[in-house]
This record gives structure tokens, sequence and C-alpha cells, in this order.
């Protein structure tokens, strides 16, 4: 199991976009919608099969029923908001962590279209509850749908690192998902990742 994505969360796609492609040296590629949702997405290739999402809301969209995903419509400010773990079987995964203690929710079915019109679908447990302030995975299987870091602009990766007040809890959680995370003890849950970027080193939090 490996690293599927970053989530970056913005109140406004275009301008923390721009910042991004300022501070990296990379046009971040458009993603498309999300229909139902409200956000809309852009990303930047990590190396392989990760990327980074940039996720903000859509104005070509109606508001959705509920809130947006990642607590967008409270964002004053970009920031990450979590990170998926790419599986296969995600029902078989999501029982596994069930019986060791940890419950990631159940899986839904998810799609988007790219700017091109190509339908993109996959499967996913519920990002909102991932647990430990989101420094637990989320879990995401893509099936036999082209991956989206396929052909987009990449920058290097440098490190994925994060803090919280019992680290011993989180490695338990982050096992039962068939991962771990670089962990230290800090007061309040922060996820950190490193980029290369244009002029040197890019921290997003």
């Amino acid at each position: 199991m490996i690293l599927d994505h970053l989530v970056y969360a913005t109140p406004d796609l275009d301008a923390t976009a721009a910042e991004l492609e300022r501070l990296l040296g990379v046009r971040p590629a458009e993603g498309g919608r999300h229909p139902g949702f409200g956000t809309r997405n852009r990303l930047v290739g990590l190396g392989g099969r990760s990327y980074l999402e940039i996720v903000g809301p859509d104005p070509e969209q109606e508001d959705p029923a509920g809130p947006r995903p990642f607590g967008i419509d409270g964002l004053r400010a970009a920031g990450l908001a979590g990170w998926a773990l790419a599986v296969e079987g995600i029902d078989a995964v999501t029982a596994r962590a069930r019986e060791q203690g940890y419950d990631p929710g159940d899986p839904q079915d998810m799609s988007r279209r790219t700017p091109s019109g190509e339908l993109l679908s996959w499967r996913l447990t519920p990002p909102d509850r991932a647990g430990h302030g989101r420094l637990v995975p989320f879990l995401i299987d893509w099936g036999s749908t082209r991956h989206p870091a396929d052909g987009l602009p990449v920058v290097e990766l440098v490190s994925v690192s994060a803090v919280h007040p019992d680290p011993e809890a989180v490695r338990r959680d982050l096992a039962a998902v068939g991962t771990r995370l670089d962990l230290a003890e800090g007061r309040r849950p922060t996820l950190t990742v490193v980029l290369s970027g244009r002029h040197g080193p890019v921290t997003l939090t």
C-alpha cells in the first residue's frame, strides 16, 4: 500500500494554484469537477502513482446540499486536509482494519469527469472519518480506471511527517490500515509535507 495523494484544501482554488505554480515551478493540471459536492481540483504529480490534489469550491456548481468536503466552507487559508492510501480490494482492507480496532468507514462510490470529458471512477472510505485529526489516511481504490497521476507535471516529494499528542495511538491505527508515518509528539495534530520547489524546499502544513 502506497501514498495515493495528499489533499491541499483551499477557499480559492485559482489563487492557491497560482501560488503553488510560483513556488514549485510547474503549473498544476486541471483535474475536474465533483458533481454534487460543489468542488473542483487541480493536480501535481509526486512521482509514480502519487500526486498532490488542490481542491476548492467550484463557482460553476450550485451550492451542495451539505457541507463541502475537507472543511472547505470554513477555510480562510489553504492547508493540508489529509491524505489517501492506495489499496486494492478496499472492502477486504476495511474489514481487516476493523478487526484490528480501527473503523475507516464504509467505502463509497465516487466519480468525476476530466476537462477532456473522460469519466474517472473510484471507491473510497469517507475522508471526514479519517482518525486522529486526519493523520490516518482514508483509503482509495481506483479499480480498473486510469490513475489521475498519469501525465501530470511532477515535483519531488521530499518528506511527509506529522505530530500528535499521542503518537502511539496514531501508530496503532496506521498499522491497522497497513501503513506508517514519521510521527513525533506535539501539542496538536499537524501533517507537514516538504516538496522540492523552484527555489528550494516548499513546506505545506
